[in-house]
């Protein structure tokens, strides 16, 4: 429950939505503002279940996300980017068979269509470097070619995600990414919330 000075703040009296009044929909907003203020806040929390869960690979997912944000960082993409490469594998716990989905549909109010179409379809484009091992088929991207976003999302997967398993690679730590995070998760461009949209 929401307190404001130590009283708490007013809540919804509708047991239905069908009998809600615009007083309640203002009680509801009043807590509604703080929750999705420290949205950042839970999707950082989120990530660090990827410690310890490395599936085989040569260091754990949080820090092959943390490697994928410090080189885009490094190679000066702007921090909706930077963002982007940080959660790109966020989906890991939650859906092992669609995380790409689950990470994009998370950051779809906060990113372009570009960088939504990238972390969307990057499961896709990274599988260029692997599915041949697998007995899939590693050219699957090629049934996007032509799509407006294709190059950026082939240039992520090659600089910025299949490369990122260094265990001697320096990433920068999680913190150091929350101000970025902060500031692109505090500016939805889009979503059936939103006035206009």
């Amino acid at each position: 429950m929401a307190h404001d000075g130590g009283i708490e703040a007013p809540r919804a009296k509708f047991h239905a939505m069908e009998h809600g009044t615009q007083d309640d929909w203002a009680a509801i907003i009043t807590h509604e503002l703080p929750f999705q203020a420290a949205q950042a806040g839970r999707l950082l929390d989120h990530l660090k279940l990827l410690k310890d869960e490395a599936g085989g690979f040569a260091i754990d997912r949080l820090e092959h996300s943390l490697q994928s944000a410090t080189m885009a960082h490094q190679a000066g993409k702007d921090e909706e980017y930077v963002v982007c490469a940080l959660f790109h594998d966020m989906g890991d716990m939650l859906g092992s068979f669609n995380h790409a989905d689950i990470a994009a549909a998370v950051l779809k109010p906060f990113v372009s269509e570009a960088n939504h179409w990238m972390v969307e379809k990057h499961g896709i484009f990274q599988g260029y470097y692997f599915f041949h091992y697998l007995g899939l088929d590693r050219d699957m991207r090629e049934k996007f070619r032509g799509h407006p976003h294709f190059e950026h999302t082939a240039e992520f997967c090659a600089k910025f995600d299949q490369n990122c398993f260094d265990p001697s690679f320096e990433a920068m730590p999680l913190e150091a990414f929350r101000p970025m995070v902060e500031r692109v998760i505090s500016r939805p461009r889009r979503s059936i919330y939103m006035k206009g949209d």
